[in-house]
């Protein structure tokens, strides 16, 4: 299989690209570097056993379209996104620059190469809005509600999906995913709780919780979200999964468990909360289960305590 993955050289997309090259695949890496990192690619692309090609270049470029007719994948997994609530509400046209009109390059892009298929990264914290606390775990039944411009792309873009999958029979896979954390996230950026917990508790520095800390989140590791995108590449064609664990885990919990592990005693600083973010959320994987085959494997503590080890490692 070629394969073709958009916004590579992010934790996520990287980690991706990893295991399609040790399945045997071919893969083109498309990223901007806006956020991805090159170092996270080192290792792919000193394999002289890999067949992998980077090109950096933005999708809201028109020419990201001939890009992927020429290179011709048999299937794309879109990831590159603007993945910041906060922002999509600060600068929602920067918002659906990319993750609209970028997108559908990418789209147009994978029409025109006769792909078999797209899998795109959806998210599962934002399309469904605020569920009722007996929606939980919410399931992809449940209205599409989005209560950010973020999430309003991401529902936007599975419609494009589905009007493409009817037009030019080009199938397609949804996965909203929960909140995906693991080893190479950027622990100093915007987004991630996990990963800046990690670098503030390993660094001595105090972390902040926004709001009282009580709001919830379904934390699923990278390395399951991957599992799940290979499966999507062959299976589910035309539906939206859930990919996460369907358990809440409270942001204070969160703090408490890392803090712990890292042996840190002194408590997070509380500071008002943020626009746009919901309160609580977890996603039942069961239909993920079923037609993927698909389940989180990783628990919390497992995969915080890799984020603390890689985090350690790469710091010193």
């Amino acid at each position: 299989m070629r394969a073709l993955v958009t916004g590579g050289a992010g934790f996520i997309g990287s980690t991706l690209v990893d295991r399609l090259l040790a399945e045997g695949h071919a893969v083109d890496v498309i990223d901007n570097l806006s956020s991805g990192k090159l170092a996270n690619l080192a290792d792919a692309r000193a394999n002289r056993d890999h067949d992998v090609t980077f090109h950096q270049i933005d999708i809201r470029e028109p020419g990201v379209v001939d890009l992927i007719e020429r290179r011709s994948p048999d299937v794309v997994f879109h990831l590159a996104a603007q993945a910041d609530v906060r922002v999509s509400v600060a600068d929602p046209v920067l918002d659906a620059s990319i993750n609209v009109i970028g997108a559908l390059n990418v789209l147009e892009g994978a029409r025109r190469a006769g792909a078999d298929k797209i899998v795109f990264a959806s998210s599962g914290g934002t399309i469904y809005g605020e569920p009722d606390v007996s929606s939980l775990p919410v399931e992809e039944t449940h209205p599409l509600r989005p209560e950010s411009p973020y999430g309003i792309t991401k529902r936007v873009f599975t419609d494009y999906l589905t009007a493409y999958r009817l037009l030019h029979e080009l199938e397609f896979t949804s996965l909203a995913l929960g909140n995906v954390y693991g080893p190479r996230q950027d622990p100093h950026g915007e987004a991630g709780v996990v990963s800046i917990f990690a670098g503030r508790l390993l660094a001595g520095e105090p972390c902040t919780i926004f709001g009282d800390g009580q709001q919830t989140r379904d934390f699923v590791f990278v390395d399951d979200v991957v599992d799940a995108f290979v499966r999507a590449a062959t299976r589910g064609g035309g539906l939206l999964f859930n990919i996460g664990t369907g358990v809440e885990v409270s942001v204070n919990e969160l703090y408490t468990s890392m803090a712990a592990a890292a042996g840190v005693t002194e408590p997070a600083v509380i500071a008002p909360a943020r626009a746009g973010e919901l309160n609580r959320i977890a996603l039942s994987a069961a239909k993920a289960k079923i037609h993927l085959g698909w389940e989180s494997w990783t628990t919390l503590d497992e995969g915080t305590k890799a984020v603390i080890d890689w985090t350690r490692e790469t710091s010193s």
